[in-house]
């Protein structure tokens, strides 16, 4: 199977397509823009059942048909969509009880998009018989590159609660756990009378006077997630029996805005990864949280090259407020997804619409038209793509890995825990920043993945823990690996039952302490330390057992108690954060471990350094995004691609500039 959309020569650069908003004789136009953009892939279709399909197997293909020649005559390859992400009218009003449902029973209507219940066989039914019909006619088009099934799956509709998912969600428990004893024991269920004898009295977890059963809400979780990867899987099968040789995809979430599916699980069932990532844009740290938002990418793509399937040109429109990109931002924008792996940057979407939900969404071509800021960078950036063919292919250095697991961040999320204060996102991302400023280049894994390529492992909040992924974490300490945990982390098993015996239950050997008891924080109140450092959010009473002290409270409740350790573990090293470090601290305590693991830290530009071949000869590119209002230069010999120009010893990265250096040794 090809793991590659075929025939895009270069770095993709494109975006979607949506060539049924328009009149066709604009079609033309289009296309010739996007050669003149230096546009080389498009997806197309995403949301076009209500014409390809005008009614119940009467299939209309002719428009499409129309609009793929016209990109095949103009060199452009074609992502094709399945046209799955948003049942017509008519579906819904044949079938009412396709339509999702939410906890307190409102079923949702149509007019908006994703209006279907991810355990409908009708809907099942009728994406499949489409994504056949799509594949048996374009099987053989000479523009078709790869598939593209629905559209960010979960985006509005992750979790569905009808009759229908109630019965799904049975026979998902009956597979996962055997019989109703093991059920019970799962999920603990002589607490609360919850004990169940039979199958049927098992509901999804719908509104409820109080807090709902943790072992309910997770496996509902799970189930979830799975159910609309079986929808995608259908759909991929099929496009696989019928067009074998073209990979298939669909568009992830990764970022700050998602977290409904487990995408460990999806990314083992993609040919290709691809994702869609938007900035908040209004945060400063924007250009952080997207570079982790492409770290994580990487890690679900196994570090194989992968792609952006949208990210705006400038600003979109569902935001509070929707923050217009300063010049030179998208630039940078694209260029730090490629330097983290990515081998293409597509864009939602090729022409701003006119009318619709999404008509104040920016675009490659502006409501303006192309005399504009945005088409006009559109076009320097799609040349310099074309400058960097000989990248592709190639993988990013990393030696650091941070463990990155969806299900903690599901059980940590839930209700009824020691302060709603906490974030797992956020406690992931503050320790990702330090390592950001540090310039040190990050991979993530899951909790059962391979960390000896590292000299360092970040573990944030890794709330619930098999014992055979903790046992591996030890190992991989034992035998000279250096780790960082925090709180919040080993304090359940998979069913998110507490470890007895005191926190952090599962890595108390390793870290060579024990908790006895949480201390969370009054909002916004503020611990000192005795290095200088303050916690906020979260204390713990913790004790030593073997691990020495790096710092200790100086005031607030827990005055004297340890609030960071460090433990000698076989011949590693295991450093323990318990407490809600704020960034000074978290900085010095990072540095701290970088310099005990022998990682180099390179703190002022983005850099990162990816590695391939070329002529058959090993070779590395360092790509650096100057985020800064100043120039800054960086020791370096070899070749600057997008000039061409000869470095010596120093390359000027201008103020908010890129450059892609291929290295000479």
């Amino acid at each position: 199977m090809t793991s590659w959309p075929s025939g895009v020569r270069g770095l993709a650069w494109g975006a979607d397509y949506n060539p049924e908003q328009w009149p066709e004789h604009v079609w033309a136009e289009d296309v010739e823009l996007m050669r003149r953009a230096g546009v080389n892939l498009v997806s197309v279709g995403i949301f076009s059942w209500a014409l390809l399909e005008r009614a119940d197997g009467e299939y209309d293909f002719g428009w499409l048909d129309r609009a793929l020649d016209l990109l095949h005559e103009g060199g452009i390859r074609v992502d094709l969509a399945t046209a799955t992400a948003s049942p017509p009218p008519w579906l819904t009003t044949a079938h009412p009880e396709m339509l999702p449902q939410r906890a307190d029973g409102t079923r949702y209507s149509h007019g908006s998009r994703q209006e279907y219940c991810p355990s409908s066989p009708v809907y099942r039914a009728k994406a499949v018989a489409l994504a056949t019909a799509l594949a048996e006619r374009y099987r053989d088009h000479p523009a078709l590159a790869a598939w593209h099934v629905g559209n960010e799956y979960g985006c509005h509709v992750a979790r569905c609660y009808c009759d229908r998912c109630a019965e799904a969600f049975r026979e998902w428990l009956r597979r996962r756990h055997g019989d109703l004893d093991a059920l019970n024991e799962a999920w603990a269920t002589a607490f609360w009378s919850q004990h169940y004898t039979a199958w049927d009295q098992i509901l999804p977890p719908r509104l409820t006077p109080t807090f709902g059963n943790p072992g309910h809400l997770l496996d509902f979780d799970r189930f979830c997630s799975d159910a609309l990867l079986e929808l995608y899987k259908a759909e991929r099968d099929v496009l696989h029996a019928t067009t074998p040789g073209v990979p298939v995809t669909t568009n992830f979430m990764v970022g700050w805005t998602f977290d409904a599916l487990d995408y460990w699980a999806w990314a083992a069932e993609v040919d290709f990864v691809s994702n869609d990532h938007y900035t908040r844009s209004e945060s400063a740290e924007r250009h952080v949280e997207l570079a982790m938002a492409a770290d994580l990418t990487r890690g679900l793509a196994g570090g194989r090259p992968w792609l952006l399937m949208e990210h705006s040109t400038s600003a979109v429109n569902w935001q509070p407020r929707n923050i217009a990109k300063l010049p030179g931002e998208m630039r940078r924008h694209s260029f730090a997804h490629t330097a983290r792996g990515a081998d293409g940057t597509l864009f939602f979407q090729w022409r701003q619409s006119r009318a619709g939900a999404e008509r104040y969404h920016s675009a490659m071509v502006p409501h303006a038209g192309v005399e504009t800021k945005v088409y006009r960078e559109v076009c320097e950036v799609g040349a310099e793509y074309a400058k960097l063919t000989e990248l592709l292919g190639s993988t990013v250095d990393a030696s650091v890995a941070i463990v990155y697991d969806w299900q903690s961040r599901w059980l940590s999320g839930q209700e009824a825990h020691p302060t709603q204060d906490f974030s797992y996102q956020d406690t992931v991302f503050a320790l990702y920043r330090q390592l950001w400023a540090a310039g040190v280049t990050v991979d993530f894994v899951p909790p059962s993945g391979d960390l000896s390529p590292y000299r360092l492992a970040v573990v944030p909040a890794l709330y619930s823990v098999t014992d055979a992924d903790a046992a591996r974490l030890a190992e991989y300490v034992d035998g000279g690996g250096h780790v960082l945990v925090t709180y919040m982390s080993g304090l359940t098993d998979e069913r998110g039952h507490v470890r007895l015996g005191g926190y952090p239950g599962a890595f108390r050997d390793l870290l060579g302490v024990w908790t006895e008891e949480f201390f969370p924080l009054r909002e916004d109140e503020v611990v000192r330390l005795d290095d200088g450092g303050v916690a906020a959010v979260w204390t713990e009473l913790l004790h030593t057992r073997g691990a020495e002290v790096v710092s200790a409270y100086a005031d607030g409740p827990l005055p004297g108690v340890p609030a960071v350790t460090r433990n000698r573990h076989g011949a590693g090293t295991a450093w323990y954060l318990a407490c809600g470090l704020g960034d000074d601290g978290l900085r010095r305590l990072v540095d701290a471990a970088l310099e005990d693991a022998g990682v180099p830290a390179r703190p002022g530009l983005e850099i990162v350094r990816r590695r391939g071949t070329r002529d058959g000869d090993a070779v590395s590119w360092l790509v650096a995004v100057n985020h800064e209002a100043h120039d800054v230069a960086l020791p370096a010999t070899g070749v600057e691609l997008l000039s061409g120009s000869r470095v010596d010893s120093s390359l000027v990265v201008p103020a908010g500039a890129v450059v892609v250096l291929r290295e000479e040794v």
